[in-house]
Parts: structure tokens; sequence; C-alpha cells
């Protein structure tokens, strides 16, 4: 009932899109807080010049320019010395709510990793009711006072998968009680929003089910940033297997269903524009999802490039702009550049790696990196336009004073590419 009454919701909500244009806000990554941290921070606590210190030993561990290391804002526990990065949650959800006052903003996606660290059911003693309220709901609530009718349609992340497959479940049942948010039981669904003939349907993904189904390997970059092969990774002992948890590992071919439910709804639908979303990137300059992307890009770009109009991803804790050309799994096409937005600063942000950015360039003639922005905390705002029949993306930034401030950053637009 629950379900169903969410729905109905849902649908009433689309009265009022304006035909010309839709208009909505993407967001990922957003469920960091540091009253819920890691265990690895509890176990061995840091003050702040050894957690700098830390971050950047990883740095350049990762063969990145010391010349762009850079670090989130440092939070200190009360009465203690003990430190970790600050949240910028509560700053995004506040300067996505200014932008609405301006802009038009018909609902909302979010982009996975909802809840930090682990999911929910974390045995950590925390009740999961609050934690969800917490890192859901709270940042959002200036939104919501706002506007009380805009929906948020979630995606889940690897961190909501981390625990157990009950802490998922937990998630899409709190969603279902919630009037600001809407996810779907089995984690991958479809909507279509808008007036028919200026519609758009949304495909939904569960990456971290897809990739679960896999096997593939973690290869770290050579010392200049390229990619070295599995042989020479496997020969040197630095190809790791991908760590599976087995909660995670797909049940009685759910991965395959997704995928066949995917390109069939893609061919199949009816609706003017078609958008794809889900957690983990097809590309990215962020320089540790890389091994990832090669996967996703196998199991999903093929139909992406035949018949959606953009994807949108978070995962990586920055703002990118992406593009595919489609050359080299459609070869001979003359569609539209893929658009490929990643918005995955809503709460954390992590610099880029700039050696795999150039290699990625020289590499790959498909790829463009369009335009990107790191170590900040923001959100991407995008119109489907149907006047123009263009897809437009602005992406916005807010200070690391967690004043809330808006600033606006960057705009492109893209040409309607699916029939």
């Amino acid at each position: 009932m629950k379900k169903i009454l969410s729905t109905l919701l849902l649908t009433t909500s689309c009265a009022s899109f304006a035909t010309e244009s839709i208009n909505f806000l993407a967001f990922g990554d957003g469920g960091y807080h540091p009253d819920y941290p890691k265990a690895k921070h509890l176990e061995k606590p840091k003050n702040k010049a050894e957690f700098i210190a830390a971050e950047k030993a990883d740095w350049l561990e990762e063969h990145r320019p010391l010349a762009d290391f850079g670090h989130a804002p440092i939070y200190i526990y009360p009465n203690t010395d003990i430190a970790t990065e600050d949240t910028g949650a509560s700053a995004v959800g506040q300067a996505m709510a200014t932008l609405c006052k301006t802009k038009p903003c018909d609902f909302g996606i979010q982009l996975g990793d909802n809840i930090y660290p682990d999911g929910a059911a974390a045995n950590d003693g925390k009740d999961d009711q609050q934690r969800m309220n917490d890192l859901i709901l709270s940042p959002l609530k200036p939104l919501f006072k706002q506007n009380p009718e805009l929906i948020v349609y979630s995606a889940l992340g690897n961190h909501d998968w981390k625990t157990s497959r009950r802490g998922v479940k937990l998630q899409t049942e709190w969603m279902q009680t919630q009037p600001n948010f809407y996810m779907d039981s089995q984690g991958y669904y479809n909507y279509t929003l808008g007036e028919k003939g200026n519609d758009v349907e949304f495909f939904v993904l569960d990456t971290n089910m897809l990739l679960s189904g896999q096997h593939y390997y973690e290869i770290p970059l050579k010392s200049d940033g390229s990619e070295q092969g599995l042989a020479s990774a496997l020969a040197s002992g630095q190809a790791e297997v991908e760590d599976i948890e087995k909660h995670e590992q797909p049940v009685n071919g759910e991965d395959h269903r997704q995928l066949a439910w995917l390109a069939d709804g893609l061919k199949n639908s009816t609706a003017k524009w078609k958008i794809v979303y889900g957690h983990h990137v097809l590309w990215s300059i962020g320089g540790t999802k890389y091994d990832e992307a090669h996967v996703l890009r196998r199991l999903i770009l093929p139909e992406l490039c035949e018949y959606a109009d953009a994807y949108i991803a978070g995962h990586e804790h920055d703002l990118e702009l992406l593009t595919d050309d489609c050359s080299r799994v459609l070869p001979g096409n003359n569609k539209p550049k893929l658009p490929l937005i990643i918005s995955g600063a809503a709460s954390k942000m992590r610099g880029i790696h700039q050696p795999l950015a150039d290699y990625q360039e020289k590499r790959y003639p498909e790829y463009d990196l369009v335009w990107n922005k790191a170590f900040t905390w923001g959100f991407a705002h995008i119109q489907l336009d149907n006047s123009k029949d263009e897809l437009a993306v602005s992406f916005y930034t807010t200070p690391t004073d967690k004043s809330g401030k808006l600033v606006s950053e960057s705009q492109f637009r893209f040409k309607h590419r699916s029939k």
C-alpha cells in the first residue's frame, strides 16, 4: 500500500511541470557526517596534523603531484584533539534550497552512498531510524520546507550495501515512509515524468549489484599515471581481485535481470528523453575508480550510446563533466556525444589525478573531459529544454565555511540524442 501511495503522489506531482522544460537537482554521496565515523578513525585516532599528514602520504603513494594536494576542512571532536574530515551535507542542502528560490526545481535525484560509512544495520550501537533521519533527511530539510511537494528519487551506492542486505532493506523501507523520497524495494527501477511528448523516463541502476556480479582486478596506476596491463600487474603481484562481500553477490541472476531490464526498457521507451543514473562512474579523473569504470562501460555503455540522452553518477567526491562519442561501442555512429555527469560532492570532497586525466585523453579517443572542480562541496542542476531540444547542466558549489552560500560555476548544453 505504501508503494502504491508513493507512486500516486509522484504521478500527481508531475502536473506542475512546465511543458517547455523539466528541471531537477542531481546530487550524490551526501550521507556523511562525523557523528558516524569509519571504524578505522575510532581505532586509530589522529590529531589534525597527523590526519593531514596521512592524507598527504596516501596522495603521494598514488603518484599524484604534490602541487595538487589538498584536503577537506577538518572537524575536531568536542573536548578532544581527534580530527576527521568535516561534512558539507547541510551546506549543500541550504545551497540547493537557495537555488530553487530562483530556478525551477521540479524534483531531485540522489546518486547513492546515502548512508556513510557502512549503510544501515551497521552494528555500531546507533539507531537506524535516527541514522537515516540524520544522514538522509536532515540536510535536505531547507529544500523540503521551501517546497513540501518536492520528491527525491534515490539510488543505492556501495556504502549503502556495505554491511548487509538487511541494511539495504532498512533503507528502502525507510524511503517508503518518507513523503519526499522514493526508492523501489529492489533497488533499481524506472519512472516517467512530464507531459506526453515532452516527457522523460529515468532508469535508476543499482550499480553495486551489477559490479558485484563481475570478477575483476584492482590494478594500481604506473608512476606516470598510466594504466598498466593485467598481465604485468599479475606478474609483479600488484593486481588484486576486487573484494566482493558474500552478501553483495547477486542472487539467482538478479544482476543479469537488471541488465536485461535496462536494455529492454531503453529500447522500448516511448518517452522523449531517456536518462540513466546510478552510483558508479563510466569515466572519471579521480584516480581510484578506473577499474570499476572499465567493467561498467562493458556492461551498459552500448545501450546508453544507442538509446540514452545522458548518464549521471556520483561515487567520485567531486564535480565532473565528461563525454563519450560512442565510437568504440557504436562504430560509425553519427549521434551527438553522450554526456556523463558526475555529481558526488554533496557531503565529501576529493581531489583529481591529473596524470590519469592526461593519460586518458591520449589513450582513449572516444573520451573527453569537458570540465571539473575538485576539493569542493556542490551539486548539479539539469534542465531538459523541450523548446530547444537541449539538455543543460549547471554546476554549483558552496564554500568550505559551511555558510551554505550558493556559488555558480559553469553551464553546458547538449543536443537531445535519443529517438
